[in-house]
């Protein structure tokens, strides 16, 4: 048998969850700290600066995704959210589950 024809063996569960976990990240982490960070500072900057809601606008364009109805019309800002939230529930649900399999291990090792 040829080694182009062998069966290859798909890799385990946890090796799979760990590379999509990985490979989603880079696309997932702008996202959501460009809306953690102008979400706090328009509320720090509301409350602690002074600054009104028209001075602090521009934060919650960004915090909300408005600035993609250029690019995307209307449902812009909608799939912003939708994305933005299941890019974190993903991150979060394959995030704890690799966490929950090293623990496991730890446990098992005693």
């Amino acid at each position: 048998m040829s080694p182009e024809s062998s069966p290859v063996a798909a890799p385990p569960l946890a090796a799979r969850l760990r590379q999509a976990h990985a490979s989603l990240a880079p696309f997932v982490l702008a996202p959501l700290l460009l809306t953690v960070i102008s979400g706090v500072s328009y509320r720090l900057l509301r409350d602690w600066a002074g600054l009104n809601r028209d001075q602090a606008h521009l934060l919650m364009v960004l915090h909300e995704g408005e600035w993609l109805r250029g690019w995307f019309g209307p449902n812009g800002e909608t799939l912003y959210v939708l994305f933005n939230g299941l890019g974190l529930l993903w991150m979060l649900v394959s995030g704890a589950s690799m966490a929950w399999q090293r623990l496991q291990r730890q446990w098992r090792r005693r």
